[in-house]
């Protein structure tokens, strides 16, 4: 694996800086803004993208995003503050099932762009809440379709019994309820069945039941909505990553797609995370020890799951590459587990992959790793100190 450039400099300049074994996280900026870039301009101009910050919510990716998103979603009251903290000026949605009241006040007062109220429970609590702080709720129906064909993937939430969104039947009862609450705004409606999707084909399909959808509802019960959520999704292949998600055959899809269902007014909105953020960033891990066991070699890294999750959590093998250092090589043409320093044999980042050559004091990079890995992993087991972390700044 060939590493950018600018990855490759920045490991010199932490390797001419260490004391200790080196462990950290790099995040190249600049290729996360270009790649917003490119997204955006394949985007059909009667679309939105904003960035789901639960991804990768460190501050530095927020304020490179923000002049290119058209805003950020938040899944708990502690991201929302986080985000408002941090950007006031940006437009916020707020999601994601069992909110407190605390935090549906908490979003009136920083003025969000959208609710998206997952059950009718939420619904009438967030009218009791408006009409007490004398403020309009806006408001996005979730609800958790039942499509005859819907395409399947790793992660689904929707078209089955789950946690999230209501089911269509209690469309009737949510309406009745917002019409008679002149506090609640009913803005649209939020669509998100599945994440991790590879299939290009089978993405345009959900989004034409999406679409198919949306219009025989607005059709039945005499409504006028000018938005469409329809959440994201869209994956990344850790395994193999040349076949990711296809984000320009998919955009091109969609143009057409739109023009064939002429929504009119309605705008539609994504709300993207992994697919924005993963590519930005980079683990590394310094070899402490490689060493023989029942006939299989493991190479121990500084670090481990405890910093980086993202293989445990998704069950595969990370792709990674190894920038050798100045001693002469231990292992040559062998395959190798990259583990770390837990005293668990769960942490695992790699089994039985093949290097042409690896010492101890050699770097294991991982990419991929700037989205849903630092954030999610269980940080404080053992106590280990954290890795560093360096943004490449992206001017």
């Amino acid at each position: 694996m060939n590493l950018p450039d600018a990855i490759v400099r920045a490991i010199d300049g932490l390797r001419a800086e260490r004391t200790q074994p080196l462990c950290a996280y790099l995040y190249d900026l600049a290729a996360l803004a270009e790649h917003v870039r490119t997204m955006r301009a394949a985007l059909p101009a009667s679309c939105e993208l904003f960035y789901a910050a639960k991804a990768n919510p460190e501050a530095a990716i927020l304020r490179t995003l923000a002049p290119l998103v058209d805003g950020f979603e938040a899944a708990s009251g502690g991201e929302l503050r986080w985000l408002h903290g941090l950007h006031p000026e940006l437009p916020l949605i707020f999601g994601g099932p069992g909110k407190l009241d605390g935090e549906l006040a908490a979003a009136l007062d920083c003025g969000v762009a959208a609710i998206h109220v997952e059950s009718l429970g939420e619904l009438r609590r967030l009218a009791v809440i408006a009409a007490a702080r004398g403020r309009r709720a806006p408001v996005l129906l979730r609800l958790n379709l039942k499509l005859a064909e819907a395409p399947d993937s790793r992660l689904v939430m929707g078209g089955k019994p789950t946690p999230f969104g209501l089911d269509e039947e209690a469309l009737d009862e949510a309406l009745a309820l917002l019409r008679g609450e002149p506090w609640l705004e009913l803005q649209g409606l939020h669509f998100h069945l599945l994440s991790h999707q590879l299939d290009v084909a089978a993405h345009l399909q959900l989004m034409r039941a999406y679409l198919g959808c949306f219009r025989r509802l607005c059709a039945e019960h005499r409504l006028e909505l000018p938005l469409l959520n329809v959440g994201g999704g869209m994956g990344i292949d850790y395994r193999d990553p040349g076949n990711s998600f296809d984000w320009p055959a998919f955009c091109q899809g969609l143009a057409a797609l739109l023009d064939e269902q002429r929504l009119g007014d309605t705008r539609l909105r994504f709300e993207i995370g992994r697919f924005i953020s993963a590519a930005c960033g980079y683990y590394l891990m310094e070899v402490l020890d490689i060493k023989r066991n029942h006939g299989q070699y493991f190479a121990i890294g500084r670090g481990g799951t405890h910093h980086f999750r993202t293989p445990a959590a998704q069950g595969h093998d990370h792709p990674f590459a190894v920038v050798r250092g100045a001693r002469p090589a231990e292992l040559r043409e062998q395959a190798v587990t990259l583990v770390g320093q837990l005293c668990t044999p769960k942490d695992v980042l790699a089994r039985q992959q093949p290097v042409a050559e690896l010492a101890v004091g050699d770097l294991l990079v991982f990419p991929l790793a700037g989205a849903y890995a630092w954030n999610i992993s269980h940080r404080d087991f053992l106590m280990h100190e954290p890795p560093q972390m360096l943004f490449l700044p992206a001017g």
